[in-house]
């Protein structure tokens, strides 16, 4: 299907990230969507977890953005001139909106847009000058017929990109799924809050950016502490959230598939005392969920029970992180 090659993409593309993310975290391989212009600020049910308090006399480190900003809330008539010259005593700065180039648009149509600042410090400076409004960040713009119009800032804290449940506790590949087409505004905790409160308790959770700006594409990698909740979460494929993670008929329709690893071994080999050879596929049937070389594959899956299922190709990377 469409959605399925899609989503595969997304996930290959974001493997080498994950990969260098949770480097001092895995289990070792010898150990037993269009951006959304809507308002997406979590329910209040989701919590942060609690940080403990700074002693008096340490500073607090600074807080890091996305040179990616979402702006919302834009007047109808305000073109790209016009939202530069509102930012740009901010530093340099594009703006940009989906489908831009194709559309050959001077005004965003659907009254959002994302401001791509030269320097991160840039973004620093316009968070400061925002007014804070109920957990939300307001900034005012003019066009050429609205003065002074309240618009919705969102920046990206850098900080929300992992979420890790006991850095004592490594993370195991075999236990991580890949989430795609999640609400870009949600954070690494509340991703992890939704998925512990529908499948079971979950030791990290990473959101994926693109390289250059740090801002989320839409997708996670999600690891379960346990290889049930890690089941059940594959065995439901598609799951439709409200942004608080309660099941719902609207909202967004996220998609769950097994995380599959470009650096694992042929687990029939191993079984069958072949040795280690480096694994070309892995089956994500839930009967199988297991890597394969060429060879297991080919005599695994003539049997006629299981020779109907699909193989994933893994790409092999040409490094390797110890």
């Amino acid at each position: 299907m469409e959605g399925d090659g899609e989503g595969v993409n997304k996930q290959e593309s974001n493997v080498e990230e994950l990969e260098e993310k949770l480097c001092q975290l895995i289990v070792s391989d010898e150990a037993p969507v269009e951006d959304e212009p809507q308002d997406a600020a979590p329910d209040a049910a989701v919590q942060e977890p609690e940080a403990s308090s700074p002693p008096a006399h340490q500073e607090l480190p600074t807080q890091r953005y996305s040179r990616k900003v979402f702006v919302g809330g834009l007047p109808p008539d305000i073109d790209e001139e016009g939202i530069i010259s509102s930012f740009q005593r901010f530093g340099s700065l594009v703006a940009d909106w989906p489908y831009k180039a194709q559309c050959r648009s001077y005004f965003p149509p659907k009254g959002y847009a994302f401001l791509l600042f030269e320097n991160e410090k840039s973004v620093e400076e316009l968070v400061k000058a925002c007014v804070k409004d109920d957990e939300r960040l307001q900034f005012w713009v003019s066009s050429p017929s609205i003065s002074h119009k309240s618009v919705q800032i969102r920046p990206w804290k850098l900080s929300d990109n992992d979420y890790v449940l006991d850095r004592t506790v490594p993370v195991d590949p075999r236990k991580t799924v890949f989430v795609g087409g999640l609400p870009r505004t949600l954070s690494a905790s509340e991703v992890a809050q939704i998925m512990s409160r529908l499948y079971g308790t979950v030791c990290y959770a990473g959101i994926d950016t693109d390289p250059e700006l740090r801002y989320p594409k839409g997708t996670a990698s999600v690891a379960f502490s346990d290889r049930n909740s890690y089941i059940e979460a594959i065995k439901t494929r598609f799951v439709t959230l409200r942004q608080d993670g309660r099941k719902c008929t609207s909202d967004k329709r996220v998609e769950i598939k097994p995380y599959i690893w470009d650096d694992q071994n042929c687990d029939n080999c191993l079984t069958s005392g072949y040795g280690t050879k480096p694994a070309h596929f892995f089956c994500s049937n839930i009967s199988c969920l297991r890597y394969y070389c060429l060879d297991c594959w080919l005599v695994m899956h003539a049997r006629p029970d299981i020779k109907f299922h699909s193989p994933d190709y893994i790409r092999r990377m040409s490094t390797r992180w110890s």
